[in-house]
């Protein structure tokens, strides 16, 4: 079933975790529609709540980091606030708001970004995912987004309300982890490895 945080669902005594309404394979979108669960729509939402896991995982790993910390748990309430656009289409709607997101949130990922590169040595090499710990999962996070972007741009065009600004927010997230994890590893002291040719033996 989808759990939206707009539907305040989230720690509701009476809510049981199974409903068994998805036992044959199809379940609800937040409007109310059926559909089979490898439709696109789920195919996002599972891969955007992937994604959040990874950065619950990469939030143990940024202890020393609290201001990375912070962006993680803002994000991760982000891309709730994304399940909810993703799961409402907006032909699907006829009686329910639709949820929003902001155009905010893009400008606050690039005002970290800027921040963050600003303190950095400047890169001139492909460098592998590697570095401190805070820094490899912070480029885990990286190629999950890629993962939640490719399954957003999969989404039917009539989908509507705010996707598309959505698409344009997770598009920014990669360059914010990437760049997270260059700042993670920078300041824990550990040099980025940088890509060279492996020699044929």
């Amino acid at each position: 079933a989808v759990v939206s945080t707009q539907s305040g669902h989230y720690g509701r005594g009476d809510m049981k975790i199974y409903t068994k309404t998805g036992d044959k394979g199809r379940t609800s979108t937040y409007s109310g529609k059926r559909l089979p669960k490898d439709d696109a729509i789920f195919h996002a939402l599972g891969n955007v709540d992937a994604l959040s896991s990874y950065i619950g995982l990469a939030r143990v790993h940024c202890g020393c980091h609290d201001d990375v910390l912070g962006d993680l748990r803002t994000i991760q309430c982000n891309l709730q606030d994304i399940g909810s656009v993703i799961a409402t289409p907006e032909s699907d709607n006829k009686s329910i708001a639709m949820p929003t997101f902001s155009t905010h949130w893009i400008t606050d990922l690039e005002r970290k970004i800027d921040t963050m590169t600003t303190q950095l040595p400047p890169l001139s090499n492909f460098i592998l995912p590697s570095g401190s710990a805070a820094s490899a999962y912070l480029h885990v996070c990286r190629t999950a987004t890629r993962t939640a972007e490719r399954s957003l741009i999969a989404l039917d065009p009539s989908h509507g309300g705010d996707i598309a600004t959505v698409v344009k927010y997770v598009n920014r997230l990669s360059d914010y982890f990437f760049t997270a994890a260059r700042f993670c590893s920078y300041r824990d002291g550990v040099p980025e490895e940088i890509y060279t040719k492996p020699e044929l033996e």
